[in-house]
Formats: C-alpha cells, structure tokens, sequence
C-alpha cells in the first residue's frame, strides 16, 4: 500500500499523512491558529531563552512584517513565538526605563516640597489698586487741557472728565475671589487632628456624596497633606506595563477593522505583538543611549521615532500583500486613530486612576 507523505510548514521536511506532529521538529502537524492557540503555553515557555531569539532579532529589526507572515505560514517553531518575544522585550525596556523614572520622581518630589504652599486665601484677596492724587491727576490732565484746540474738547468737558476720575479713584474694588475651600480653616482643622468628614466638609463636599465623590475629596486631601505629586507619577509610569496589554488588543482590533477580510483576529494580534516588539526595542535602544549620553541630540531621537511609522507601513504591505499606495494609506489611519484618540484617551484615564490610587 503506498504510503501518502506530507510537509510539515515548519521544517518542510515530509512525513507519512496521520501523524499529530511532525516527527522532525515537534510541531502539530494540523492546527488552526486560534486564540487559544496564540497563548497556549506563552506564560509557561517564557523563560526557556534560546537561539530563537537570536534568530528572530534581525528580522524583526531589519524585515518589518516578516516574522509575522512566516508565523502565519506555519513556521512557528522556527521563531520565537510573538508573544513570548514581546513580553522579553518589553520587561527589558521597563527595567531600562525604570531608571528614568526613578530620578524623575525624585526630582520633582525635592522640587515640590521645597515649593511654599499655595497661597489660595479663599475668604478675600485684596488686590491694592493704585490710588491717584491731586497732583497726579493734573498730570494726566495736563495734555488734553493743552491740545484742547486740537482734539475739541472744551473747558466743561474736562471738569466733567476730571470728576470721573477722581471719583473713580475713589471707589473701592469688589475683589473677593472665592475658591472650592479654604486653606486657612483646612490646615487649622488638620492641626487638631480633625476627623476627615469634618475636613471634607469644609471643603465643600455635600453629606450625600456618593463613593466616587468622596474617594476624590480623600485624594485631593491626601495630595495636600503629603505634597505627592511624585507618587502620583510613579503610579502613572507603574500603570504602563498593564495599559500595554489593553492597547496592544485595540490596535489588533484597529488593523482588524481596515483589513477585515485579512484573516482572524488572532492574525493580527500577531501582527501587533512582533510590531509592539519592535517598538520596545527602540525605546529601549533610546533609553540606554540616554542614559549613558546625558546630551544625546533630541532631534535624532525625534527622527528615530517619526521613522517606527515607514517600519509599520513597510510591515503591513509585506503581511497584508497589498500595494504601496493603499499599504501607505492604511498604515497612515491605523497611526493617526491609534496616537489621536486611543493613546490620549488611555493617558487620560491612567491619569485618572494613578490620582484615585495613588
């Protein structure tokens, strides 16, 4: 009976039809890439480092989109798995750029508490508006009285203007500026360890606030007690690592949304993992060269990182096998909705939550 051989995708090396997996290199010998696929044993197999890496460093550098066309193609043993390539590298740029922070912080908490507290004297400010004499007055007379030929103006309409002046003068400003709360009275109440519903209280909170209400008069507090602007940053840039994996998915879903007959969504997922590698990458090559090269030029960092857009529309012409015009003009929407509303929309609710949490 003759035997019926197939090709394995990954070592295209033939085998006898039947076997579950290549009996050459191990891979499955049928297997749909799904989700459940993508992550099966990404956690597991993460720290089993090896020539892979190695081996899909420089095409992830230097050939944008081929790592994730030869993923698809079935070579997924050949490479280091998307996932698994974009979790090393991002914990590399994090530890790099942690140095980065750390002094960040601590510049701006030694700035901040050398700041005085803010003056914000909510009962009245006084604002001291220069009082004008007689003799002043006729100064600025003076002129109009002189060229009263030229500009028409004649005795009567000078008294008349001479007594506008003078009581204006003397009319005194309605200055009061009124703010949420006063510092005075907040710092009294702190001073005899007043409880936080009387300090709230004063600040303006309404007895049936609810608990978003209350949690943000707690924090508004707790930054006027301890100054923590610092650590409001540092919760921020903690925030990125777990930010990253909602906005990878998004920009999957962006690049599912432009080519959406392009396969699953599992294939763009891949896409975006070996692409967000290649952006760690840089960052991380940026935050070393910065951190050795205090002075390095920021016209070349700018330059380095206006050049990750040509990388993406290079990668999505090669993966999507579309022409140059409409590769250049995806790429150019997927860029332009994922930084104009995505990243502004994360940065802000990061913000949000680093105050909340801090």
């Amino acid at each position: 009976m003759e035997k019926h051989l197939v090709k394995c995708p990954n070592c295209e090396k033939e085998f006898q039809e039947g076997f579950e997996f290549c009996p050459h290199c191990g891979q499955k010998a049928k297997e749909e890439l799904t989700l459940g696929v993508l992550f099966y044993n990404t956690i597991a197999n993460y720290f089993s480092f090896d020539a892979r890496f190695l081996k899909s460093f420089i095409p992830l550098m230097f050939k944008p989109g081929y790592l994730a066309k030869k993923f698809l193609e079935g070579k997924r043993l050949l490479f280091l798995h998307p996932a698994q390539m974009y979790l090393f590298i991002s914990v590399i740029f994090f530890f790099l750029y942690s140095f980065n922070v750390r002094e960040t912080v601590q510049e701006v908490n030694e700035k901040f508490k050398k700041t005085d507290k803010l003056e914000l004297v909510t009962d009245s400010i006084n604002l001291q508006k220069p009082v004008l004499d007689s003799v002043q007055i006729e100064r600025l007379l003076s002129p109009l009285k002189e060229s009263k030929i030229v500009t028409g103006i004649d005795d009567q309409e000078l008294k008349k203007l001479d007594s506008i002046i003078k009581s204006e003068n003397n009319k005194e400003i309605d200055n009061d500026i009124t703010f949420d709360f006063n510092e005075k009275d907040i710092d009294s109440l702190i001073a005899i360890n007043a409880s936080d519903e009387e300090i709230f209280k004063a600040m303006g909170m309404s007895e049936d606030a609810g608990f978003f209400t209350r949690k943000f008069y707690a924090q508004i507090l707790k930054f006027y007690k301890e100054r923590g602007l610092g650590t409001i940053l540092q919760t921020f840039y903690d925030s990125i690592p777990l930010a990253m994996f909602f906005l990878l998915p998004i920009f999957a879903f962006i690049l599912k949304i432009f080519y959406f007959r392009r396969g699953r969504f599992s294939h763009h997922l891949v896409f975006s993992f070996y692409f967000f590698s290649f952006l760690f990458t840089v960052f991380s090559i940026l935050v070393l060269t910065n951190l050795i090269w205090k002075e390095f030029p920021g016209w070349i960092t700018g330059l380095i990182m206006f050049s990750t857009y040509f990388y993406l529309f290079l990668a999505v012409k090669r993966f999507y096998s579309q022409g140059w015009i409409l590769s250049f003009f995806k790429s150019g929407l997927v860029s332009f909705t994922f930084l104009t509303f995505v990243i502004p929309l994360a940065v802000a609710i990061m913000g949000l939550m680093a105050f909340l949490f801090y």
